[in-house]
């Protein structure tokens, strides 16, 4: 029993004792009733913890105000780009030298599956420049969905695994992370006809001597002069420049076929070539006589 609830009878027993006393009810109201005013509000405050819900006296507790978390929603990263977001440059600054140190190179390629690109297989390779598969000997940095380096879009990641053709200058490279909202490029099953059309699209170099890649995607055109086993040649459509055919790093670079540059077939990479920007025919790997591997290898669906 509480300290308030014990005073209530006691105060009762003494307000009847002194109205016998006075015998007047004046003096039990002047009195009485003044301390039992006193006495009630002692009854509330000293109930500690506690608030008055409408000044009833209940003695119900008065919950804190609630807080509501707050959340922040990351903007959305900045959109690939519109045209030809599959392509993919590769550049990597610590590929090791004989006799030691570390020199820059990069190469070109292109997004077929999520998690994969396509480039050329002597992209990846060991101190005696022999092609190497599993985990690249050096860190290689992808960036797909741009066509300049200063563009704020752009997809990037690393290069996590590497498979090599086994017919033909062509590796696939897998991805650290996924790039899923850009669609990949098909691959040829079939050769292309004599004569076929083909885009190409590569970051190599502006010189043949400065050999630095480009701070944007190159373009031309090409058309298919001689189909062999496992490569095509392709002359270009327009005489030569650095900034329309394949110059130093640009190996891997897509030959493919679009209809409206934001999809389309890929039907070879570049391999070889002559010596930038002299005139002659460029030679690279076709796709079609290893697309079934690159789909047994990615887990890209059959068509």
């Amino acid at each position: 029993m509480s300290t308030s609830s014990r005073r209530r009878p006691a105060l009762r027993f003494g307000t009847v004792a002194l109205a016998m006393a006075l015998g007047a009810g004046a003096a039990f109201a002047s009195v009485a009733l003044p301390q039992l005013r006193a006495v009630v509000q002692a009854e509330r405050v000293e109930t500690p913890g506690h608030g008055l819900v409408g000044g009833d006296g209940a003695g119900v507790p008065t919950p804190p105000p609630s807080a509501k978390p707050t959340t922040t929603t990351p903007p959305p990263p900045p959109p690939v780009s519109a045209v030809l977001p599959f392509n993919a440059k590769l550049a990597s600054v610590d590929i090791p030298q004989v006799g030691g140190g570390v020199r820059r190179g990069g190469c070109s390629g292109s997004l077929i599956a999520p998690e994969w690109i396509v480039t050329a297989g002597h992209c990846f390779h060991d101190l005696n420049d022999g092609r190497v598969s599993g985990v690249p000997p050096y860190t290689m940095t992808v960036t797909i969905g741009k066509l300049k380096d200063s563009d704020p879009g752009g997809r990037t990641a690393k290069v996590v695994d590497v498979r090599q053709s086994p017919v033909n200058d062509l590796a696939l490279a897998r991805l650290s992370v996924p790039v899923t909202d850009v669609a990949p490029l098909r691959l040829a099953d079939t050769p292309p006809p004599i004569g076929q059309r083909l885009q190409f699209a590569g970051w190599g170099s502006l010189s043949a001597t400065d050999i630095v890649p480009s701070d944007h995607l190159k373009r031309g055109a090409f058309t298919v002069s001689t189909i062999s086993p496992t490569t095509l040649e392709a002359l270009p459509v327009v005489p030569r420049t650095v900034e329309n055919s394949p110059c130093p790093e640009d190996s891997g670079s897509p030959f493919f076929v679009s209809r409206d540059d934001r999809g389309g077939m890929l039907v070879a990479i570049v391999s070889t070539g002559p010596a930038c920007p002299q005139p002659g025919a460029e030679i690279v790997s076709r796709v079609d006589v290893q697309a079934d591997w690159i789909r047994q290898q990615t887990g890209i669906p059959a068509v």
